[in-house]
């Protein structure tokens, strides 16, 4: 061990040893950001550069699992990333897929996907649909893993779910416009009956959501963290959960 890696482990140590998991997030959003970029900035490719922040993955759900987080959002391919030329998507998806396996061969988390499954490839919504169901009955961290998912898409298909749920009831137009409110459209939301994301975290400099769960992240707080997503440490991790508990969340105030 070098010297740079000593002293970054004592004052990651030292970090944690600080932190309150008293204020630590119950949900966790992270848009995984900079994948592209870590791998020109180091010389490789696009490829290498996915592969290595699937490889990323794995470590944050290990720091996850380290302190009292409850349920992690991990945004891996949106909606605008399926219109990616068929050179660059195929390989993505590969990733993807193998890192969801790796995620519920793991053992220690249950995989649940938010998304538009019909918008995948049958691979990838085969894939999806097993790591949901050798994970089903582990008591451990829940993991969303978005994958062909955008916000707007999902308010969409919540409203046409509700709206085929009350044709099916026989529930006129006139009677669901009288009950039909945040509650009854949140029960529709890929999320349902999950908490909403404390805190929501993006990689690689980008001050902006990009349409991540608009509907869900309206009382969110935000951290913008410099590093690309492959480069993301532990004490990064730390700091944006110190930086939460240091928060007073006001709720809309």
């Amino acid at each position: 061990m070098n010297l740079r890696d000593l002293v970054y482990r004592l004052y990651a140590r030292r970090v944690e040893g600080r932190l309150d998991h008293a204020q630590v997030p119950k949900h966790i959003g992270v848009i995984l950001d900079g994948n592209r970029r870590w791998a020109k900035a180091s010389g490789g490719t696009p490829e290498q550069g996915h592969k290595a922040g699937a490889s990323k993955i794995m470590e944050m759900l290990g720091w996850c699992t380290e302190t009292d987080v409850e349920v992690v959002t991990l945004w891996m391919l949106s909606t605008d990333n399926l219109n990616r030329p068929e050179k660059q998507l195929v390989p993505l998806l590969g990733i993807i897929e193998d890192a969801v396996r790796t995620i519920a061969a793991d053992g220690r988390w249950r995989v649940h996907h938010v998304g538009t499954p019909d918008l995948l490839p049958a691979r990838t919504q085969r894939v999806l649909k097993e790591a949901e169901e050798s994970t089903r009955h582990i008591d451990g961290i829940l993991v969303n893993v978005a994958v062909g998912y955008g916000g707007r898409q999902e308010i969409a298909d919540a409203v046409r779910s509700l709206l085929l749920d009350h044709a099916e009831k026989g529930t006129t137009f006139e009677e669901l416009a009288e009950v039909v409110d945040i509650d009854l459209i949140s029960e529709h939301l890929y999320t349902r009956g999950q908490p909403d994301p404390d805190l929501v975290i993006r990689t690689s400099g980008e001050q902006r959501l990009s349409g991540f769960m608009l509907w869900q992240s309206a009382h969110s707080e935000y951290y913008f963290c410099e590093v690309h997503w492959p480069a993301f440490r532990k004490v990064d991790f730390l700091r944006a959960l110190r930086d939460y508990a240091a928060r007073h969340r006001r709720y809309g105030t």
